[in-house]
């Protein structure tokens, strides 16, 4: 009765193996077309994991690698410079974070009551231009503009009677310009995300709230917020995934007078890096910044399981 038994699971293996080899080669092209991705992926995410071993290790570019265990974790801990860059790092991913997400589900939310279409594609483009333009560019636009000679702003405030102002070497000011630029530059971006979820809501759930007696504003909190939840929740966590990785915005708009705000754990990784040439060092401050990452996703991911009551990883 056991032979028939395994001659009929082997037959199934292999008409499952067929239909698997079936419906690839049917959909080679898009296979083909995703197989770039997942070798960059696998090259620039996956490879470099080698490298964690040496966060364990004193390791130079003229010494052989020496185990060391978790010294350079406890060197970490000890550093002030190390310390605020990591406060830094928290104050400005999270005020970047949230003010991001509510500035582009805002703006996303007023589009969506706009009618005409032109203005509306107008205005859409306008938002979403700067995001094409690298931080290099976009540092230099706002350094011209806020330039204490010559820069658009302190000439007003000369104009005015007020002394010209140096923002960018300003500690109380530097936070938020920061914030400002950053949301200037992806607003677009995630205001296209959040209009495409608005464009999947029923327009009778409007109409049946409209019935009701349900203002504009109710309606939004009641029936356009809901909708659009899981994609909040979504780009939430995604965005949480990276929050932590701040040196191009930070390294163009940063300088030494306003380390004590701006120096980020990325920046201070490419400062030590290069002036010490400390691989173990530098790599364990990598390996740290990651496991933060991980804990604020998975933490993220539960939080948005209670609430919605489905996990997105």
């Amino acid at each position: 009765m056991r032979k028939p038994q395994k001659t009929s699971d082997t037959s199934l293996i292999k008409k499952s193996n067929a239909t698997v080899l079936k419906r690839m080669l049917r959909y080679k092209y898009f296979y083909l077309m995703a197989l770039p991705v997942v070798v960059i992926t696998f090259i620039f995410y996956y490879m470099p994991m080698y490298g964690i071993k040496f966060a364990f290790t004193k390791y130079g570019p003229f010494a052989p690698a020496k185990f060391i265990g978790l010294d350079n974790f406890r060197t970490l801990f000890k550093t002030p410079q190390f310390l605020s860059a990591f406060r830094n790092t928290i104050t400005l991913s999270l005020l970047n974070l949230f003010v991001g997400m509510l500035v582009t589900i805002v703006f996303a939310l007023l589009l969506n009551e706009v009618k005409n279409k032109f203005a509306k594609s107008f205005v859409q483009t306008l938002l979403y231009l700067p995001h094409f333009l690298s931080w290099v560019v976009v540092a230099s636009i706002f350094t011209i503009i806020l330039s204490p000679q010559d820069g658009f702003i302190n000439q007003l405030l000369v104009q005015t009677g007020h002394k010209p102002f140096y923002f960018l070497v300003s500690e109380k000011w530097w936070t938020p310009i920061f914030v400002f630029i950053a949301r200037w530059k992806d607003t677009g971006w995630g205001t296209i995300i959040y209009l495409a979820a608005l464009s999947g809501i029923s327009p009778e759930l409007y109409e049946a709230a409209s019935i009701d007696g349900a203002s504009r504003l109710k309606q939004c909190f009641h029936v356009t917020i809901p909708g659009i939840m899981n994609t909040i929740l979504v780009i939430f966590i995604l965005d949480l995934a990276k929050v932590l990785n701040l040196f191009d915005s930070v390294f163009n708009l940063m300088n030494p007078l306003v380390y004590s705000v701006s120096d980020t754990i990325q920046t201070y990784t490419f400062r030590v890096m290069s002036q010490q040439a400390d691989y173990g060092y530098t790599t364990a401050v990598g390996l740290f910044k990651s496991v933060i990452a991980l804990v604020l996703v998975l933490a993220a991911n539960k939080i948005s399981k209670k609430i919605k009551g489905s996990s997105i990883l």
